[in-house]
């Protein structure tokens, strides 16, 4: 297992009977995934220290491997733009052991985690110590455990609108902390929304206020004293600013203000102002809200409070979210949903209703539906008296009127399946992609990986010169709706000749050449090298006449493939007129070219070869296993004294399979 155990951290852990780990729960904020640190593409996050905790095990694409997430942290971030992903993961103590893991987590509960190995993308578990992340100078999504293994993996491809977590795992058993770092990727994480504040709500008495804003915003950038706002006219001043949430989060997107005293009726303005910090409020990749941004508040009489809006429904919606300018008592939602009904051009049926509830009161509502409204259509959700005998009473007391109406409008899923067709041609392959724009889609992203760049366009057409198995994925959109689609597509046609058959031919053999071609093969046309041709795959063992020494033939094969191309291979033999394997009896190394060099003669048909010659001492002053690498009669460099030498020369006969052993002498004359 990758997280092996040290000694003093067997007094944080203890190992159960069965040999399994028992995992030191986390309970610092980052260090599980629902807690996860929002980050940015834009902004260096920095954990000074790391607590020792964890040890849960997390599955990954590691063959036989138990990782574990150790003295964890975890971040959770959103992908904006499609493209590669790179980080850097910088030890503060370059000697320290950091791992991690990236998920995607979109639609899942993101405890699966540690159970569904499906939601891995990329990881890097490498044993050695120093920086590591994901860069142009990875060569594998996956990197395991081990030392030698490289630190950075290859850059994982992340979609647009799907969420991530990031985990890093510190393997090393110090509190040693890291620096975060993204960048070097196509991607971008960065959430283009600049933050503001989007408005304001009073409570029934007038004296908390609600501000909503447009984003998730830093905790940590609030003060709680409520200086980053102001209120006009200045009728009461504002004492105090809790964000709702941040008890269990880094991030939240309302705040409330309490005010020291009640406000009458009538219209205000909150106005965000630099608060004792020097800053308003910061979004994750610190920017901030203008200095002086207004937002309307209205103190309302007590009336009736009436269905404000409804949230935009997304993709084939399962539910509804109503949103009101008043606080709405929890107790007054019918919980089987028949405070609301819904009518257009097909039915919709309503299983329940539900608030988010804090302190008893919401100003949200999610209306839960029996099924996803997968199709296009205008429709009218209406307020009525629920099963409770009211509809809905807000925190003044006051019943909305029955009979309201909010109009809304759902769109048609699409479905990102396509269809192509293929121009093969010998050297270049055109593959025509198409999909048919059902459903009102209007965005297309084709991606081919390494063969061809992104395309936007709803029939591309893409020429490949390298063939095999391509992989080619669409994702599709209307501008509500989005669905991915993935193919493998086989060009089959690559054709590469080859021919199979000996590099030497001895007097007594008739060799048999073979055909060992690559792709669709559908005629052959061999030239034999001896006068004779042929039509077939494997032509019959071959006759060549023998000359008064050792003369080249060269075999030729054309192949055709089922669309006509064609494709040739040409193999040279050696034929030879003797193939009786010896060593002679004495050789002369004075470079007058007549017997300068001892080697075994004629090993044509040996494999295996080994070939030593040894001196009067019993010293092996030679050794080689290729027959053609011959003695020149030196050693270390200098002539080998005149005399005789002891040689030994085993090998295994090809014909015969048979093992041979020879020994004998040499002797050496100058």
């Amino acid at each position: 297992m990758r997280n092996a155990i040290s000694g003093w951290w067997l007094g944080l852990i203890m190992m159960a009977c069965s040999g399994k780990i028992i995992a030191q729960p986390c309970t610092s904020l980052g260090q599980n995934p629902e807690t996860a640190f929002p980050v940015c593409g834009t902004a260096v996050f920095t954990q000074s220290s790391v607590n020792i905790c964890g040890n849960t095990p997390v599955p990954s694409r590691c063959p036989g491997n138990l990782f574990t997430d150790k003295n964890p942290y975890w971040y959770k971030f959103t992908c904006f733009q499609s493209g590669t992903l790179g980080f850097t993961i910088r030890p503060n103590n370059l000697g320290d052991d950091y791992d991690w893991q990236l998920f995607d987590v979109t639609g899942r509960n993101v405890r699966d985690v540690y159970t569904d190995v499906n939601m891995f993308v990329a990881c890097n578990w490498s044993g050695d110590p120093g920086i590591t992340g994901a860069s142009a100078a990875g060569t594998s999504l996956v990197r395991c455990e081990g030392p030698g293994v490289p630190l950075f993996s290859s850059m994982p491809l992340i979609t647009q609108g799907r969420q991530y977590l990031l985990l890093v795992s510190h393997f090393t058993d110090s509190q040693s902390g890291y620096s975060l770092t993204f960048g070097g990727g196509t991607a971008s994480i960065t959430d283009p929304t600049e933050p503001h504040v989007q408005s304001a709500f009073a409570s029934c008495d007038g004296a908390i206020i609600s501000v909503k804003l447009n984003k998730k915003m830093k905790c940590s950038s609030l003060v709680l004293n409520g200086s980053d706002f102001t209120l006009s006219p200045a009728t009461r001043t504002i004492i105090s600013a809790v964000g709702i949430g941040c008890n269990s989060s880094f991030d939240t997107d309302s705040i409330v203000l309490t005010l020291s005293g009640p406000l009458t009726p009538g219209l205000y303005n909150v106005t965000m102002a630099n608060g004792n910090d020097g800053n308003t409020l910061l979004d994750n990749c610190d920017r901030a809200i203008p200095v002086g941004e207004t937002v309307p508040l209205n103190v309302f009489p007590i009336e009736p409070t009436p269905m404000d809006s409804l949230t935009p429904p997304g993709c084939a919606p399962a539910f509804l979210d109503l949103v009101f300018r008043k606080n709405i008592r929890c107790t007054s939602i019918a919980a089987d949903g028949s405070d609301f009904s819904i009518t257009g051009p097909y039915p919709v049926s309503i299983t329940g209703a539900s608030g988010f509830c804090g302190a008893g009161v919401t100003r949200k509502i999610r209306v839960q539906l029996a099924s996803p409204m997968q199709r296009a259509g205008s429709f009218q959700l209406t307020l009525r008296r629920g099963s409770d005998g009211n509809t809905l009473v807000d925190e003044c007391s006051q019943e909305s009127l029955a009979g309201q109406q909010l109009i809304f409008r759902v769109s048609d899923t699409v479905n990102a399946d396509f269809q192509y067709t293929i121009n093969k041609d010998c050297t270049i392959d055109v593959v025509n992609y198409s999909h048919n724009g059902a459903n009102g889609v209007n965005s297309w992203l084709w991606q081919f990986g390494v063969d061809a760049p992104n395309s936007s366009l709803q029939n591309p057409s893409i020429a490949y010169t390298v063939f095999g198995i391509k992989t080619t994925s669409l994702i599709v959109s209307n501008g509500v709706c989005s669905d991915t689609s993935r193919a493998q597509i086989n060009l089959d046609n690559y054709l590469e000749a080859r021919i199979d058959g000996p590099l030497f031919i001895c007097p007594t053999d008739r060799p048999a050449f073979r055909d060992n071609s690559i792709g669709n093969v559908r005629s052959w046309n061999w030239d034999l090298g001896n006068g004779n041709t042929s039509n077939v795959r494997n032509p019959l063992p071959q006759t060549y006449t023998l000359g008064s020494g050792s003369y080249d033939v060269t075999i030729r094969l054309i192949v055709t493939d089922d669309i006509g191309c064609k494709d040739t291979a040409t193999l040279v033999s050696k034929v030879v007129s003797n193939c009786t394997i010896d060593i002679p009896s004495a050789f002369t190394p004075n470079n007058d070219g007549l017997n300068d060099f001892l080697y075994p003669l004629n090993a044509f048909k040996a494999k295996d070869l080994k070939f030593s010659v040894y001196n009067r001492f019993g010293q092996r002053i030679f050794y080689t296993e290729n027959w053609l690498n011959k003695w020149n009669g030196y050693f270390k460099g200098k002539p080998a004294d005149t005399g005789t030498y002891v040689w030994m020369l085993q090998y295994t006969e090809i014909d015969t399979n048979k093992a041979v052993f020879k020994k004998g002498s040499v002797l050496l004359l100058r």
